[in-house]
């Protein structure tokens, strides 16, 4: 019933668009597409977007938020935002892999070893051009990230504090060959499916364990069934912002600067909304569902996944923007000891 009723809903908002366009009439009004609930973080952080972008232009601009999924799964609004059916999505960078293969750099375990480190490698405008514009000719651009929270280990029964303790568990991954190969290289056995089937496969025993964060325990009610959560710290997927190209271009400069204006800072607001989220299910999970928070030491984990680093250097698709973010991290670490 839904792949029949999403092309008449396309149909619906592009005659809705026509009403006002970047190239004619008083105001344009652009459709924003993503696929989490209105209470989310990440909804709450695009509605800001809206509201600064209609604040800084005059209600020149205005943007039309489309929640929960009501305009297709991730891979369908990508394809939505380069026709131009839609003209800008919040999507996983995991999402976009199959788009650009820069984007599987964030796939990429360690390659941030905490978020301080993403948030200042993301801060550099060398590495953001090559992401964001690297899918111009395909018909969209980055605008933004937003914190999609750190990944980390969590089991059923089994404290993990060592890669050796990864022996013979089935851990859930997202259907990403990087994670996949992730949780092979820390001796685990990678089982993907789909984020809905991890509680009840939780509960069954089909899997041991899964990776995510902290928020997964109590908007899912994962620790209802998982009473160990360790912090590994092996991944930091952030979520995207983009933008039909053509779109895009027909804005003044003027007009492009409030929308690039208007998506940093919904980043930054996000990160306290984010936070305090993150903070609030920590504990819940605690303090009603009985969930032990772990530290480890990621020195072995780092270790242990080095060879997926050395594909990735070696690899023609994703050895430059991997040198990028290496480059990127080592001038940081640079200037923080001079």
């Amino acid at each position: 019933m839904r792949k029949r009723m999403l092309p008449l809903i396309i149909l619906v908002i592009i005659l809705a668009g026509c009403q006002s366009s970047a190239d004619g009439g008083d105001v344009t009004e652009l459709r924003l597409a993503h696929n989490q609930p209105l209470d989310h973080p990440i909804h709450l952080s695009l509605m800001e977007f809206g509201r600064l972008v209609e604040e800084k232009s005059h209600h020149k601009i205005k943007v039309k938020v489309f929640a929960n999924g009501q305009l297709g799964s991730e891979r369908e609004v990508i394809e939505l935002t380069q026709t131009g059916a839609v003209d800008i999505s919040k999507v996983s960078a995991s999402a976009l892999e199959g788009f650009e293969s820069d984007y599987s750099i964030f796939s990429l375990p360690y390659v941030f070893e905490s978020y301080q480190e993403f948030q200042e490698t993301m801060s550099k405008k060398e590495v953001t051009d090559k992401v964001y514009k690297q899918t111009e000719d395909i018909g969209f651009v980055g605008l933004t990230y937003y914190n999609a929270g750190v990944r980390n280990i969590y089991t059923k029964e089994k404290e993990v504090k060592t890669p050796a303790d990864m022996a013979g568990l089935k851990v859930r991954v997202q259907p990403s060959q990087t994670s996949v190969k992730m949780i092979e290289a820390l001796g685990g056995t990678p089982t993907p499916m789909a984020y809905g089937e991890v509680y009840t496969a939780l509960q069954a025993g089909v899997i041991d364990a899964a990776e995510n964060n902290e928020s997964a325990l109590v908007t899912n009610n994962h620790g209802e069934v998982a009473k160990s959560y360790m912090y590994t710290e092996h991944q930091i997927v952030p979520d995207i912002l983009i933008m039909n190209a053509e779109k895009l271009k027909k804005f003044t400069e003027d007009e492009k600067a409030i929308i690039y204006e208007a998506a940093a800072e919904s980043t930054r607001y996000h990160e306290d909304v984010w936070n305090k989220t993150i903070e609030e299910a920590k504990d819940i999970a605690k303090n009603e569902m009985g969930v032990h928070f772990i530290d480890v030491d990621k020195e072995p984990f780092i270790e242990a996944v080095q060879p997926l680093h050395k594909e990735y250097m070696e690899n023609e698709k994703t050895k430059d923007i991997y040198q990028l973010i290496k480059g990127a991290k080592e001038n940081e670490q640079g200037k923080k000891s001079d």
